[in-house]
């Protein structure tokens, strides 16, 4: 055993895998293997394989992974497209703990590799080796592998990476790309941004309340923009106001020219009259809702209180 790893070509930059069964140190042949390692480095960098799964499982063979769809048939390279095969003489599937790619044919190399569970001279020639597990994360690697699965090879509780952290880039000129995009939260943004603007009142303290004046308020408007209406009308029950009204209907008739002529002034002393019933009901509105709460303390602290837990404080997740 010893005679295969000095025949094997010496490494050069190391990434770590945390997965769930715990962390795989991998070392990579950068010289022998450039596109391969540059792909894998970079994709690492950028969280490419964070949340991704072992979607494929073989005993004593292969545990396959790297697809972000989780089917098998995902995954694209930083290239933009799939990359050629590098093989090298003294690299060869003689044991466990190498790292290959994962193609569907020659020179078909994307974002998927695998780990070999023991030798697979099968693969000579048609996988590209880029790395290889070291140190006693190997038995991590083991762990992989122990897990039920189905007729097609896929286990039934996949192992997957939790995150990826390179500890030596061989290539000083990577870039990471930003490839991370929070779709929910555009999409959530998007939908705000459509959607018609309404005042929510179920976050403040006195929601009922102010719903129920706001509704108040809205119908004296849609009231006032018909026919102009006098004060008895719209607050018959408030003692404040007089009986008697300040125009006899008897002194409502007159010359149509006269009428004619006071069309400007009329107008002047409707909207004044608006004004004035405006600022009586929200001097009533106020005038109730100070009585309301000096005669209901406690109902004031509890709405409060309510508030403040809402707002203040993260409620639990399920």
């Amino acid at each position: 055993m010893s005679n295969i790893y000095i025949q094997e070509p010496p490494t050069n930059g190391k990434v770590l895998l945390k997965t769930s069964a715990g962390d795989i140190d991998i070392e990579l042949w950068s010289k022998e293997a450039p596109k391969a390692c540059r792909n894998f480095t970079q994709l690492c960098m950028e969280g490419y394989y964070d949340g991704t799964i072992f979607h494929r499982v073989v005993p004593e063979f292969i545990v396959q992974g790297g697809d972000p769809t989780g089917t098998g048939t995902g995954g694209e390279s930083i290239y933009g497209r799939p990359f050629k095969d590098e093989f090298h003489t003294r690299l060869r599937f003689n044991r466990r703990g190498l790292v290959a790619m994962a193609n569907a044919g020659p020179h078909d190399n994307g974002s998927q590799f695998f780990f070999t569970l023991g030798r697979a001279d099968e693969l000579n020639n048609k996988h590209t080796i880029f790395g290889k597990v070291t140190g006693d994360t190997v038995y991590n690697l083991l762990r992989l592998a122990e897990v039920e699965c189905d007729k097609d090879e896929r286990p039934l509780n996949p192992h997957k990476i939790r995150s990826s952290e390179v500890l030596h880039s061989p290539f000083d000129d990577i870039i990471p790309r930003e490839i991370k995009v929070k779709k929910e939260k555009n999409k959530g943004e998007g939908k705000k941004s459509q959607s018609k603007a309404t005042k929510n009142f179920n976050l403040l303290s006195f929601g009922e309340e102010a719903e129920e004046d706001e509704e108040m308020v809205n119908q004296v408007s849609q009231t006032l923009k018909g026919k102009s209406k006098s004060s008895h009308d719209l607050l018959k029950d408030d003692p404040k106001l007089s009986s008697v009204p300040v125009v006899d209907s008897n002194q409502s008739g007159g010359d149509d020219s006269e009428d004619a002529g006071d069309d400007s002034e009329d107008d002047s002393e409707r909207e004044a009259e608006r004004e004035r019933i405006r600022e009586n009901i929200s001097q009533k509105l106020k005038k109730d809702k100070t009585e309301e709460k000096a005669s209901n303390p406690d109902t004031l602290k509890k709405t409060s209180r309510r508030y403040a837990v809402h707002l203040g404080q993260p409620r639990s997740c399920f």
